[in-house]
């Protein structure tokens, strides 16, 4: 709707039509609809397979300039990525036998004793200064985190997945879990590698639904390599600790560290 009327000085339907490869007389059949961004978004998927998703859409408005359609969609975008990805934890939660023969222990056992200091009775759930995000190609650069923010003067926390949660439990809860409720901050390490991560995808856009708009700070990006794809458009707006700029270099650490101590 915000791109329908035809206005001389905005891009309008007629420029995202051609940036979705729509030849000029597939546009003028558009023009008789009722609501021609409509039928464009929903005749895009079977169009381009693979290629309509959220962040496309959203770089796309952003070649077209249209700054103020993204300022006025973004919270609503945010709110239907937060319900998505909670539809995506309760499937991950049901039971895989039916309830006659279900265990008698009530499900939310299954977020005690999930970290390696945990308390098994759930008494005392380990906490931590920082989640990590990262990919099993990038486990080099965590470790290097490791020893500059935990070993020395910083004295800092953080959850590293390989390191600190334990075998045997549901992948989708215990990432949840320990973001929205075990750990103040995320550190998403960036990569080419990390485009290509599932379990990535789903940690990035869920510490993101938690803090809109990181107006908590919660998330912090940081570049570990130089990088052939495309930065990740949902990160955009967030300023980034980039490891590859051999001019800053000598700031990085304490620059991401001053950021995970911020109360």
């Amino acid at each position: 709707l915000y791109l329908n009327p035809r206005a001389p000085v905005a891009a309008d339907w007629t420029a995202l039509a051609e940036r979705l490869g729509y030849e000029f007389l597939e546009i003028r059949r558009l023009e008789g609809e009722a609501d021609p961004t409509g039928r464009l978004l929903q005749d895009w998927p079977a169009r381009s397979p693979g290629q309509a998703t959220v962040g496309r859409l959203l770089d796309l408005l952003r070649a077209l300039e249209r700054h103020d359609v993204l300022a006025d969609l973004a919270p609503r975008m945010e709110e239907d990525c937060k319900k998505y990805l909670e539809r995506k934890r309760q499937e991950a939660e049901r039971p895989l036998q039916v309830p006659a023969v279900d265990s008698s222990e009530p499900r939310t056992l299954e977020k005690r004793g999930i970290t390696t200091r945990d308390d098994p009775l759930g008494l005392t759930p380990e906490l931590f200064d920082a989640f990590i995000c990262y990919c099993q190609e990038d486990i080099a650069f965590v470790q290097e985190m490791i020893q500059e923010l935990e070993q020395t003067d910083h004295k800092l926390k953080l959850c590293v997945f390989d390191r600190d949660v334990l075998p045997g439990t549901c992948v989708w809860t215990i990432t949840s879990e320990l973001i929205e409720k075990r750990c103040r901050r995320m550190v998403v390490v960036i990569s080419d590698d990390y485009l290509d991560s599932e379990e990535c995808d789903f940690q990035t856009k869920f510490a993101l639904s938690l803090s809109p708009g990181a107006r908590m700070k919660r998330l912090i990006p940081v570049k570990c390599k130089p990088m052939k794809k495309k930065f990740p458009s949902i990160l955009n707006f967030i300023t980034v600790c980039d490891y590859t700029n051999q001019h800053t270099l000598k700031w990085f650490w304490i620059r991401l560290a001053k950021s995970l101590l911020l109360p």
